[in-house]
């Protein structure tokens, strides 16, 4: 029943971060603007994101652009898009198959053992994800904090951490803890023990006794 708490559990973790993963990748606000120093802008707040950047103006209007074309795209940009839609995809099929293996689900009820194998699968591609979204989210905030430290970046041009890259590092651990929870359901090895050979009765005699 114990290991049953802890599948549940993971589960839940691994789901909700999964779709934690989902919302930072579909953020614009992967990093913003720095106020920092002598740059002061009240007129506008500019963020970037993995797909489009947007200006906030001061009267609460947002604007958004599309990056226009993904060749025009830095390497580093296109290998982060890459490593979070994986990191969906992989989540998604991980959701199925531990749904597959969760206890209290139907399926497969004839054979526990391939049951619970299912599961731990499941948790191992959620830890995989999970992976996937913390090195991206990572990368991108290692490049933002050295271009922000680098003296021969403009000041009007400097960015911070935004509040998608916390999304995606509270995300990621999720992802990694519930699938972690989900290994945690791995079945144990019995040691199994050849079958005790009774001794053979001794046979009644049918024969007459001679005296």
């Amino acid at each position: 029943m114990a290991s049953g708490g802890l599948q549940l559990l993971g589960f839940v973790m691994a789901f909700l971060g999964w779709i934690g993963i989902i919302i930072s990748t579909a953020m614009p606000q992967w990093k913003m603007a720095s106020y920092a120093g002598d740059n002061i802008v009240t007129a506008q707040a500019l963020y970037e994101g993995l797909w489009m950047s947007c200006a906030m103006q001061s009267t609460g209007q947002i604007q958004c652009k599309v990056y226009d074309s993904l060749l025009k795209l830095e390497g580093n940009l296109q290998a982060t898009r890459a490593l979070m839609v994986a990191s969906i995809l992989l989540g998604l099929v991980g959701l199925f198959v531990a749904v597959t293996g969760m206890k209290c689900m139907k399926c497969m009820e004839d054979d526990q053992v391939k049951k619970m194998r299912m599961a731990v699968f499941g948790g191992v591609i959620f830890i995989i994800s999970g992976l996937a979204a913390l090195v991206a989210t990572s990368w991108y905030g290692n490049r933002v904090a050295r271009a922000f430290y680098d003296p021969f970046t403009p000041v009007n041009t400097r960015f911070e951490f935004g509040s998608a890259l916390f999304i995606g590092w509270a995300a990621s651990s999720l992802a990694l803890l519930g699938g972690s929870f989900l290994c945690c359901s791995c079945p144990r090895r019995e040691t199994s023990y050849p079958p005790t050979r009774g001794y053979p009765k001794n046979a009644s005699s049918t024969g007459k006794d001679y005296v």
